[in-house]
């Protein structure tokens, strides 16, 4: 029997950017509205999840983002970007590296899977791009999310300033060699 779960590559559209930007903002909230002042969440919210910038988003050549689906309700997704220079020094060419800039799923997905499911589909798209780096970033408190990445066999090569409204947060920057 197959699982009704789907993995697929989003189509650049209208839909699919509303459709992201909803979710962005909910599971951004579900996960980080406990640690944030409203104010901020809000601000951040307004900046980071409209359906434009999602459309822009999913309009850049050097971005996929990945959808998982259970029947038609997206209820997670990784947004991957080809050519990061996170963790770099300036002036380092970003050639074979992919980062993930996003690995969201719904509250009530953790724990189910989705996020393992993601990520395998994301190494396997860096992969495919004959990447030999996955990047991301993931804020130093969110133990949870390290902890899942380190599984993967992602560790930590530095630490970057991570805006959240008017709260400037540290990021660790966490690496994995393919």
């Amino acid at each position: 029997m197959t699982s009704p779960l789907r993995i697929t590559v989003a189509r650049r559209s209208a839909p699919v950017a509303a459709q992201l930007a909803e979710l962005g903002r909910q599971t951004f909230h579900e996960t980080f509205a406990a640690t944030n002042t409203a104010e901020d969440m809000a601000a951040f919210l307004a900046e980071n999840f409209s359906a434009d910038k999602q459309l822009a988003e999913l309009q850049d050549p050097q971005t996929v983002f990945l959808l998982g689906q259970m029947v038609q309700d997206v209820v997670g997704y990784a947004k991957l970007r080809t050519g990061s220079g996170l963790g770099l020094e300036p002036g380092k060419p970003a050639d074979g590296r992919l980062e993930i800039e996003r690995l969201y799923v719904r509250e009530d997905w953790i724990g189910t899977g989705l996020g393992a499911s993601l990520m395998r589909r994301a190494i396997e798209e860096a992969r495919a791009q004959s990447c030999r780096t996955v990047v991301l970033g993931v804020w130093e408190q969110n133990e949870r999310a390290i902890a899942f990445y380190q599984r993967f066999g992602f560790r930590q090569i530095g630490t970057h300033e991570f805006r959240v409204g008017t709260d400037v947060q540290t990021d660790l920057i966490l690496r994995k060699g393919l």
